[in-house]
Parts: structure tokens; C-alpha cells; sequence
């Protein structure tokens, strides 16, 4: 899957097993050009991050519900009406705003 934002591609990584999910963005080193979905999700936890990233919580049709940019490590997020959470590289978010969709593409 593609999230097209400002006419950049970003690949979404959908993980939906208990290891990919723990594992996600820890100990990653490398400069993330992608991101990740978690669906059925409502908690964003960034402990153990090694860069920051934006968050982005949505309902069960990827409506946009709250934005979080530039998140430091060791963050706990709660949102208990988001359905979804997207982990996104930096500076992705600067140009959604919350109600949104998210439009996902296969190519």
C-alpha cells in the first residue's frame, strides 16, 4: 500500500501480528522513509524509538481524528475513538489536518 501525500509516495507497512506490532520502529536506525498501520489499535507507544516520528490516529473509515508531529521517544498515546494508528516519517503530517481521509493506493 501507498499514501500519497504533496505528490510523494510513501509505502504503508500494515502489521497486524503481535511481533511486527512490539516491534515496529524500535532500535531502527536507519532514516525511516516509510510507515507503518496498526490497525484495531488505539494506544501509540513510542518507547525505544530511535528518531522521532508523526503520529496519526483515524476512525475505522481512516478519517483523520488527531495529528501528532515530531513525537520524541518514550511517548504513551491514548485514544480511545481512533480505530487505527499510522506511524509516519517526519514532517509527513505538516500537510494533513485533522478530518481528512487517509487514501491508500496499491500502486
Amino acid at each position: 500500500m501507498y499514501l500519497k501525500i504533496n505528490n510523494k509516495k510513501i509505502k504503508i507497512l500494515e502489521y497486524t501480528k503481535f511481533k511486527d506490532r512490539f516491534k515496529s520502529f524500535k532500535f531502527y536506525l536507519k532514516n525511516i522513509d516509510f510507515g507503518i498501520k496498526l490497525p484495531n489499535k488505539k494506544v501509540a507507544n513510542t518507547y525505544l524509538f530511535c528518531q522521532r516520528i508523526d503520529i496519526c490516529f483515524t476512525d475505522k473509515d481512516d478519517n483523520i481524528l488527531y495529528l501528532y508531529e515530531n513525537v520524541k521517544s518514550e511517548k504513551y498515546i491514548i485514544k480511545l475513538k481512533a480505530k487505527n494508528v499510522y506511524f509516519l516519517p517526519k514532517e509527513t503530517t505538516k500537510y494533513l489536518k485533522v478530518g481528512d481521509k487517509i487514501k491508500l493506493a496499491k500502486k
